[in-house]
């Protein structure tokens, strides 16, 4: 078990923060199966394009950076928000020094695909950074790029949904919230899943939690630089891209009541969401959204408050009965 000791200056300057590199890395361990087996759906429609990537890019240099439980940190650098691009992830990759990415090289490329020619080949060279950059970019496009503004919809409306309650009921109700193998003991973070043991002290820099669609099903950390102390978590609402429902669930008797599109609204909406969040998250055009929830607001089902620049919608005990009922 990993214990975090947590001060209330350690509080005070945690943070959410998305990676789209690190979502990548992950994707590309799943499909090379290094990783969690991603759902044949997903699998049936990537792993073609990604099997061709690695023969004709040196998209196989990168994938010989991981280790069973961890990877080179050039390759996924630590994203400074919730606004984090993959091309500033993709910036700061190709800015890595040489002797940088080398010495990760010694520590990480030490399993059997990093001994192949071609690996070695790139791995040794002088251009070494900005070809497995150019790999990861290609990546990027062909088999994330489509489908990162529904997955980063996911992240962000789960960010959304742990500062509401971290408002309601504080920092130590929505660190247990994270993963059930995450716990708040004494003034500080176990993490009962972590294969290391000990204790690490956060010295007031906080904590960097991240959201992840790919990451799962149990949560992962950082411990050591670049990277600051991390969580990464599964996301709220990854359910259907791993097998456990095809799409958000739609109660026959719901949909009966108030139109299927409309059911899809309601029962995504269990933490509150803006337009433009359902809109990416549900695939679903942003103007029938906002005309959904318009009917559903006006029906006394939903309600709406702003928060920062958006408006989020929310379930009235109405809504919410709805929804249970027909569960």
């Amino acid at each position: 078990m990993l214990r975090f000791e947590v001060s209330v200056e350690d509080l005070l300057r945690s943070r959410f923060a998305l990676s789209p590199a690190m979502e990548l890395c992950t994707l590309l361990r799943s499909l090379a199966g290094q990783d969690r087996p991603l759902p044949r759906a997903w699998a049936t429609r990537l792993l073609p394009a990604f099997e061709r990537l690695r023969r004709e890019t040196e998209l196989n240099a990168a994938l010989a950076l991981h280790t069973p439980r961890s990877g080179a940190d050039f390759i996924a650098p630590p994203p400074r928000g919730l606004n984090q691009t993959w091309a500033e992830d993709l910036s700061t990759i190709r800015a890595t020094p040489l002797e940088t990415a080398r010495h990760e090289f010694a520590t990480t490329a030490t399993g059997p695909s990093a001994r192949d020619p071609r690996v070695r080949a790139v791995l040794d060279s002088t251009d070494a950074v900005p070809r497995i950059a150019e790999a990861m970019d290609q990546a990027w496009h062909e088999l994330l790029a489509a489908d990162w503004p529904q997955l980063r919809a996911i992240c962000e409306r789960d960010v959304v949904h742990r500062v509401g309650v971290i408002g309601e009921y504080g920092w130590a109700t929505t660190i247990e919230s994270l993963h059930p193998g995450i716990a708040w003991r004494a003034g500080g973070i176990e993490l009962g899943f972590f294969p290391r043991g000990g204790t690490v002290r956060l010295t007031g820099d906080g904590l960097l939690l991240i959201p992840s669609v790919f990451v799962g099903p149990s949560a992962a950390a950082h411990l050591e630089g670049p990277w600051p102390r991390t969580l990464i978590y599964p996301a709220r609402g990854t359910a259907a891209l791993w097998g456990e429902m095809e799409t958000v669930p739609q109660p026959d008797a719901l949909a009966a009541l108030v139109g299927r599109a409309r059911a899809r609204l309601l029962v995504a909406l269990d933490a509150p969401a803006s337009t433009s969040h359902l809109a990416r998250s549900l695939a679903m055009a942003p103007g029938a959204v906002g005309d959904h929830l318009a009917i559903l607001r006006d029906a006394g089902l939903l309600v709406r408050a702003r928060s920062g620049r958006s408006v989020l919608y929310r379930r009235t005990p109405l809504g919410e009965a709805l929804v249970c009922g027909s569960g």
